[in-house]
């Protein structure tokens, strides 16, 4: 008997969506780590977008820049080059992709619970380490390179006292990061919900704002500084001279995600865990039912759109954008095909299976 059942990742979206991803020349990235994917979001035509979603373990912060895209996972870091021929000529699909990202470098962090992650200077590709309150960067000597603790940390413990968990980046330097609570103890950020949140300079070491309703994806755009305030679906421009902010653009859900593409930023929305000792009576997990993407067209800061899931997301924790990239593929370690796309400089190869007797 057939079933009604909506297929798996199945979602509704704006009409007009697949036309603005078309005329902004780009792709959509989101992770979701309750589901364990990362999903490309494309327009197949001005009419129907694509999805590619790829299984990783609970993928969570993306940092993305030129040809290259690092994914934090449950215990390790992914870093892929994109190689546009092994795209185009890829065995399953060939002539679908104008891009392919392929596992390049691993990095095994441990359970640290890795949120943001992105690109500084001289390479080092930073992380918002979570279990330890603190910036590190990734090594390949050590587990993580601690780099910069809030100055209430009195020492490095796998404890999230205070659950940091967002980083914006200013001349390839972390200069601001969202955290949960300013605590010191176990969990302690636990204690302060809703709204104790704060953003902090890196650089000074000091808190620019407090009282803050669950901070997440602080972001510079234009040399602006944005974030998110969870607990209340607020979209806020912040004046670090100032100490205040102003909201440009409220909700209705939890928000968590954003990227800049054009004038238009794409925010991810969650819903909130019904059974969580946490979040279960924050007054925001009445109105965070819907699980997708709102679109903000930021000069006006308008409501343009939006992609909704019905089927198999239900969080979202990171949305980046590729640019100039409009059906890209992705391959992760699970399926031995990424061990046959090979790159070297100025040319790309998919490797034949040699015998068992080779």
């Amino acid at each position: 008997m057939a079933s009604n059942s909506p297929a798996p990742f199945s979602c509704t979206y704006s009409p007009n969506l697949p036309e603005l991803l078309l005329q902004l020349n780009g792709t959509i990235a989101i992770t979701t780590y309750q589901a364990g994917k990362v999903i490309f979001i494309s327009a197949k035509d001005e009419n129907s977008l694509v999805q590619l979603p790829r299984s990783f373990n609970r993928a969570m912060g993306l940092a993305v820049r030129d040809q290259q895209m690092a994914v934090a996972l449950k215990d390790e870091v992914i870093v892929f080059s994109n190689a546009p021929e092994l795209g185009r000529t890829y065995p399953k699909k060939p002539g679908v992709y104008d891009a392919l990202f392929v596992p390049q470098l691993t990095y095994f962090t441990g359970q640290i619970d890795l949120h943001d992650l992105n690109w500084g200077s001289g390479d080092k590709l930073w992380g918002v380490n979570t279990s330890f309150s603190c910036l590190v960067t990734m090594s390949s000597q050590y587990s993580w390179q601690p780099e910069w603790k809030p100055f209430f940390i009195d020492a490095l413990a796998s404890e999230d006292r205070c659950h940091l968990n967002g980083m914006a980046m200013q001349n390839q330097h972390p200069k601001y990061v969202t955290a949960l609570g300013q605590s010191n103890t176990f969990q302690g950020w636990r204690n302060n919900l809703p709204d104790g949140g704060v953003l902090m300079d890196v650089e000074h070491n000091e808190i620019i704002l407090g009282n803050l309703a669950m901070p997440h994806s602080p972001r510079i755009y234009d040399g602006a500084l944005y974030l998110l305030l969870s607990a209340t679906g607020e979209l806020v421009k912040v004046d670090p001279d100032r100490r205040s902010y102003e909201v440009i653009k409220t909700i209705d859900g939890f928000v968590r995600g954003m990227a800049k593409m054009g004038d238009y930023l794409f925010i991810g929305l969650s819903k909130l865990r019904q059974n969580s000792s946490s979040f279960k009576h924050l007054e925001i997990a009445k109105k965070s039912n819907r699980v997708g993407i709102a679109v903000i067209h930021l000069p006006t800061g308008a409501l343009v759109g939006e992609l909704m899931y019905q089927t198999s997301v239900d969080e979202i924790y990171d949305i980046q954008v590729l640019p100039g990239i409009l059906r890209p593929g992705i391959l992760n370690t699970i399926n031995p095909i990424y061990k046959y796309g090979l790159s070297i400089p100025g040319d790309t190869y998919w490797a034949t299976e040699m015998p068992e007797d080779q």
